[in-house]
């Protein structure tokens, strides 16, 4: 995926300013793909370029002009077909993982440590993605068509935040035993 696909996804959704787009970035597409904002501004500049989005200038008193940035029918279309082409399975890219493998130059509990570390990361993410289960979604039996999507996708993240601890406490205790 590119960043681009991520943008017209958030975009989709609805139309926002750069700042503001690079704030929900943070929040919600923000947890499966990461950009910084710098990465964001570049790409919407590209974006624009190509038609795929057009900005609207919304005069401000006493603070910067701001776009206002909304899919057009060729970003709308690009991100149709995008969708519809099939996928791959991304490959792991985990730096946590490849200093398991490389592991045993340091002493296990070096090991042990990192992984306690990562584990209470994998934690607050996994309570952040349950608070925003529970805040957005609280009645589960009837969702938007719109939420339907965002709630399968939040779904998949508590589930990968699950499976990471789960990993991370049989390794923890395969190393201490």
């Amino acid at each position: 995926m590119a960043l681009s696909h991520a943008i017209l996804a958030a975009l989709n959704d609805r139309a926002c300013s750069g700042y503001d787009l690079a704030k929900r970035f943070d929040g919600s597409v923000g947890f499966f793909w990461n950009a910084t904002h710098q990465q964001i501004y570049r790409e919407l500049t590209k974006l624009e370029e190509q038609s795929q989005i057009e900005a609207q200038l919304i005069e401000q008193e006493h603070r910067p002009d701001k776009k206002i940035y909304t899919l057009t029918e060729k970003g709308e279309e690009s991100l149709r077909l995008w969708i519809e082409t099939p996928s791959t399975v991304s490959p792991i890219k985990d730096d946590l993982l490849v200093k398991i493998f490389a592991g045993t130059i340091v002493s296990p509990q070096t090991i042990v440590s990192e992984l306690k570390h990562h584990r209470s990361q994998h934690l607050a993410t996994l309570q952040t993605y349950q608070s925003i289960a529970d805040r957005y979604f609280p009645d589960r039996s009837q969702f938007s068509d719109v939420g339907r999507y965002q709630y399968i996708t939040l779904r998949q993240g508590i589930r990968i935040e699950t499976e990471w601890l789960a990993w991370c406490e049989e390794a923890i205790e395969l190393l201490e035993s």
